[in-house]
């Protein structure tokens, strides 16, 4: 299995302030796939993106990716793991207000030893013609598809996407899932997205619904509905 996560277990504060957002996660995920992550504020799903993309340490549990084993990582070997392995997309777009799109862009190849062309990707992103412009010049969909392609430049094995349609008008969100689905489709990466939007589960491989800091219910989907069909 590509990623496996041994029941993970994590806790925040100290004595009667402490509390377990993660009590035990089991969960496998091959390459390639998309994986949805659902659960409502407080379920510990953010929590467990934020462990598997090395920001945030489980206070007990391991989690494999490809062979690596995180626990075992000192901080050069986790730098290290995120620079091979990872890609994050997130609700914010961060991008570097003073460089423009390409160049927002090439500042994930410059992480990797094996980046994706930045002209096809460009192209890909719909964002050619917009190449030379900077961040301020965007609406918020070129925006987030600058941050999407600048995850995806390093060519990671997995891409992380924290709400990335959260900040989105309806349409927008639909078009910046069409490219995740597209991204995941042309370029093979595993996609774990976290989501509080029950329809996004239907363009998924593989749906996890966590509450209290458990995975209370797995699926898996026979067929995936296109992004663009999905309805909320």
């Amino acid at each position: 299995m590509f990623l496996s996560i041994h029941h993970l277990k994590k806790s925040f504060g100290n004595g009667e302030s402490r509390v377990e957002v993660l009590k035990g996660i089991d969960l496998d995920v091959e390459k390639g796939s998309f994986c949805v992550l659902l659960g409502p504020s407080g379920s510990g799903k953010s929590t467990l993106l934020n462990i598997i993309g090395g920001i945030d340490r489980a206070d007990s549990g391991d989690i494999v990716i490809d062979g690596d084993r995180m626990e075992e990582m000192k901080e050069k070997e986790l730098t290290r793991y995120r620079r091979k392995h990872l890609g994050y997309i997130f609700q914010m777009y961060n991008l570097i207000p003073n460089l423009t799109v390409r160049e927002n862009i090439e500042v994930g190849a410059y992480l990797s030893r094996s980046p994706l062309d930045v002209d096809e990707l460009l192209h890909t992103l719909g964002l050619y013609d917009h190449r030379g412009k900077l961040p301020n010049q965007l609406s918020g969909g070129q925006q987030q598809r600058t941050a999407i392609g600048r995850a995806i430049v390093k060519n990671p094995d997995i891409l992380l996407c924290d709400e990335p349609t959260g900040a989105l008008d309806y349409q927008t969100s639909k078009e910046i899932l069409h490219l995740i689905e597209t991204v995941n489709r042309k370029y093979g990466n595993t996609v774990i997205m976290v989501t509080h939007n029950e329809a996004i589960g239907g363009m998924a491989d593989l749906v996890v619904r966590m509450r209290d800091g458990l995975i209370r219910d797995r699926q898996t989907n026979e067929a995936r509905i296109a992004a663009e069909d999905l309805e909320w």
